[in-house]
């Protein structure tokens, strides 16, 4: 078995060696991911430059790009025969509700998944990263369960496991996505030089966090697995905007 690994903190990232360390013994393990970090990447490409590719010293090989470009490079043009997992994390800080439309950990998950292989995200839900150790273990656990009884079609998983001591755990639980306020405002400053600049302020609050959600599951102490699809489509408001339009069809 063939278990590609990326991230959107960057292949030094100590989520990462976790994985990694995580599943040996599972498979190949080959790792391709940014040479930076790149949070918040969301599903970007790099279409205006060539990307440059780096090995390690430990073999994982590094990308100047985005975390898209290194699952979209390696199932491409890196590796063959292609993988039989993706597997992207761990990441540093939850991927829930909202967070899965900017992240590009669960990015890089996406694109193995639209590349035609089964992927799983998975974060670690707090920025302290006490216990990536937890969050390994759960990791290595799903790939087992994906290699004993594998789905019959292509799959995409966001798991998102509480930073606590695995016996802590109080089990799985299937979720859907919660949602959060608004973001934050961005926070100005000015440069040594004068110059105005901002941050991108941080996340808005949990908004729709009850029982069922992604939000509720991981505060009260349960593995998060939240299948994703990738159909934007609104199907409540088609017939909204056709009425809007005049279209009768």
């Amino acid at each position: 078995m063939r278990i590609l690994l990326s991230n959107d903190d960057g292949y030094l990232a100590p989520g990462l060696a976790q994985l990694a360390g995580s599943l040996d013994g599972l498979g190949e393990i080959i790792v391709v991911a940014p040479e930076r970090n790149r949070s918040g990447a969301s599903n970007s490409l790099t279409l205006d430059l060539p990307l440059h590719l780096g090995k390690a010293a430990n073999g994982h090989m590094f990308v100047s790009g985005t975390p898209t470009d290194c699952v979209h490079l390696a199932v491409t043009g890196l590796l063959d025969p292609q993988p039989d997992m993706v597997v992207s994390g761990i990441n540093l800080g939850a991927n829930m509700g909202d967070d899965t439309i900017h992240s590009g950990t669960v990015a890089a998950a996406t694109e193995g998944y639209l590349l035609g292989v089964p992927a799983i995200a998975i974060s670690l839900a707090s920025f302290a990263g006490k216990h990536f150790a937890t969050a390994g273990r759960v990791a290595r656990e799903l790939v087992q369960r994906f290699t004993s009884q594998p789905f019959k079609e292509p799959v995409l998983l966001n798991v998102n496991v509480p930073d606590v001591p695995y016996e802590e755990l109080r089990g799985i639980r299937v979720t859907r996505l919660g949602r959060r306020h608004k973001a934050e405002p961005a926070v100005k400053s000015v440069s040594p030089r004068g110059e105005t600049l901002y941050w991108i302020g941080p996340a808005g609050p949990a908004a729709d966090a009850g029982e069922g959600t992604d939000f509720h599951a991981v505060e009260h102490g349960w593995v998060s697995v939240t299948p994703l699809q990738i159909d934007l489509t609104h199907a409540a408001q088609l017939g909204t905007v056709r009425s809007w339009l005049g279209a009768v069809a």
